[in-house]
């Protein structure tokens, strides 16, 4: 297939242009061949997803954090320059998209989070830097944390590093999700829209209390695994939509 068609087609199913404010510049970052014979997925632009690439013989790849941040890179040397060689050498394509993928409300991350925690509705929720990223939603049946960490651990195409915070016996109704590193604005935003829980990739020692003292139960992922499921959802449609074969390339960090 065509490059400008696939490229397209991912602008408009994420909607790249209602996020002017994102510094990630989303899109088609490297430009290689005009063909597309085979894609693949990640999680992180990194040497490793760009050699498997060449070694299968994929020119395109989709992931969900770019090379290019704002104005980075600055100097193409180093690290930076082993990543774009081999890139320019065999052709190949490189398209990210960050907070699109976090927000969208039918493939993004968030609203995958909570099809495979088993809850209902999608609700935009939590503010980030002006962009409302996450999303939130009601248990189709009301489960208790331990059982919401199991339905994650056992849908995600990598396995979670779980970590539960709050009181493991309360059932959960109400939930949302952040993938990544939510932080203060995802656990604040929860707490005002008195969520029962927060499905989030991280949580770090300063909000550790707020948590505690709030009476919110948090459900930590790692901030790889939780955003894995908007990645393997984009797959999943455009090898439906175009029939060529696109790979999810697992690279956990463990984090």
């Amino acid at each position: 297939m065509n490059r400008e068609e696939l490229t397209e087609f991912l602008d408009s199913t994420l909607e790249l242009s209602a996020f002017p404010g994102d510094p990630s510049n989303n899109g088609l970052q490297v430009e290689g061949g005009a063909e597309v014979r085979r894609v693949c997925f990640g999680v992180d632009a990194n040497l490793a997803i760009i050699e498997h690439a060449a070694a299968t013989g994929a020119d395109f790849i989709f992931v969900h954090h770019g090379l290019s941040w704002g104005g980075e890179p600055r100097r193409w040397t180093g690290v930076t320059a082993a990543r774009f060689r081999k890139m320019f050498e065999r052709g190949i394509s490189l398209y990210a998209a960050h907070l699109p993928l976090d927000a969208n409300l039918k493939f993004g991350h968030n609203a995958e989070l909570l099809r495979i925690a088993g809850a209902s509705g999608r609700t935009p929720f939590c503010s980030y830097h002006g962009l409302t990223i996450g999303c939130s939603g009601v248990m189709n049946e009301p489960a208790t944390p331990d059982e919401l960490a199991g339905r994650l651990a056992a849908g995600l195409i990598s396995p979670p590093q779980i970590a539960i915070f709050g009181d493991r016996r309360r059932p959960v109704r109400r939930v949302g999700a952040v993938s990544g590193g939510g932080g203060f604005e995802a656990v604040d935003a929860a707490i005002a829209d008195k969520l029962d829980a927060l499905i989030t990739g991280e949580v770090t020692h300063e909000i550790y209390s707020l948590i505690a003292e709030s009476g919110l139960t948090v459900v930590k992922l790692g901030h790889y695994a939780s955003e894995t499921p908007g990645v393997e959802a984009m797959r999943k449609l455009t090898a439906a939509k175009f029939g060529i074969p696109c790979d999810f390339v697992d690279l956990p960090t463990g984090l």
